[in-house]
């Protein structure tokens, strides 16, 4: 079967984890570590990947499984705030730098939404540190926000109106919060990637705006966001996937002697790894589909659903509760990385 070239079926993702491949080792660094239930992976790309459009850089991508209860919230906070300090300490920001912290997307499109939100919780500073007659306490830095808004409401790139506000307070870097797309149904509300590389607004939906990096705006970038939606090509090529897990699953736990699958509570066919199923076992299922790659039927389902307009980008139902949830723990992580008093 021939090789596919995915480069023309554009995978929509902004996520490193999800765009790299064996052909990127070479120049692709990866370190992952797991607290409790937390992963982390520490990527490096040595350089530019241009077919990829990732840069140059670091990117921490934090996969987790829940933040609605406050035990797990608290954890994720802990360790995204441990993480944002580490990189602003690469990057040679010190306690006393001027910070300006950017909310990318839509506040009218809950899963655009999320950086319009972590305003709500930040600690702005900058108006106090402008009056002579207060004295900040140490522990706190010189923050400003802003909501820049969409292009679509405004007319105006976002870059242009960063750099605008940026010739105008002088900040000393820039940390910028955007909703991401992933090409996997589990990451979607369960992934931060934070990276020293910039970010292209709208990129994982094939709507990239100018680029926002050091490269483009003069000072250090930290950009930070969570994957919010998925297209429909993602989900039904994740569905036959699973569906293969889910017959490995019964094949483990069949009684040979009824045929029958034994009973077992709470059935979860994604914790346990299972024998992956044979070609010919794969194509009794799903005929001709059984005997394509992950790749190829992607590539198949581009093919079907782009054409008549169905690529839809969809979103839990639940997302309004999740994106609070978690436009809470970046506002919280921001300002404890920001203002070492709060860690106190």
């Amino acid at each position: 079967m021939s090789e596919i070239d995915l480069k023309k079926y554009k995978i929509r993702t902004d996520l490193i984890i999800e765009s790299i491949d064996n052909n990127c080792s070479s120049i692709v660094e990866q370190d992952e570590k797991k607290i409790d239930d937390i992963i982390i992976n520490n990527t490096t790309v040595k350089e530019n990947i241009d077919n990829l459009g990732k840069k140059k850089g670091s990117y921490i991508t934090i996969s987790f499984k829940d933040v609605t209860d406050t035990t797990n919230r608290k954890k994720l906070e802990d360790i995204v705030t441990h993480e944002l300090i580490l990189m602003m300490k690469k990057l040679n920001i010190d306690k006393d730098s001027k910070a300006l912290v950017i909310g990318l997307g839509n506040y009218k499109s809950t899963p655009d939404s999320l950086g319009p939100k972590i305003l709500n919780d930040l600690v702005i500073t900058r108006h106090l540190f402008l009056l002579e007659d207060v004295k900040i306490e140490k522990g706190y830095r010189n923050v400003a926000g802003f909501i820049p808004g969409v292009m679509g409401n405004t007319g105006i790139e976002a870059r242009d109106v960063i750099s605008g506000i940026i010739k105008e307070i002088k900040p000393d870097f820039l940390i910028v919060v955007d909703a991401l797309a992933s090409s996997s149904i589990e990451r979607v509300n369960k992934t931060i990637q934070m990276t020293d590389t910039g970010i292209n607004p709208g990129s994982g939906v094939g709507n990239s705006r100018m680029e926002i990096s050091h490269d483009t705006i003069g000072i250090p970038v930290i950009a930070i966001g969570i994957p919010t939606v998925v297209d429909a090509v993602t989900i039904v090529s994740d569905t036959i996937k699973y569906l293969f897990k889910k017959f490995s699953y019964n094949l483990a736990h069949i009684n040979k002697a009824s045929q029958k699958l034994k009973p077992v509570n709470n059935i979860n066919y994604l914790k346990e790894e299972y024998q992956d199923l044979s070609m010919d076992d794969k194509e009794k299922i799903l005929g001709f589909l059984g005997n394509l790659s992950e790749d190829e039927i992607h590539q198949l389902m581009f093919e079907v659903l782009s054409p008549i307009g169905y690529n839809l980008m969809v979103t839990p139902k639940e997302v309004d509760f999740l994106v609070d949830r978690l436009a809470l723990v970046l506002a919280t992580s921001i300002n404890r990385s920001l203002h070492p008093k709060m860690n106190v």
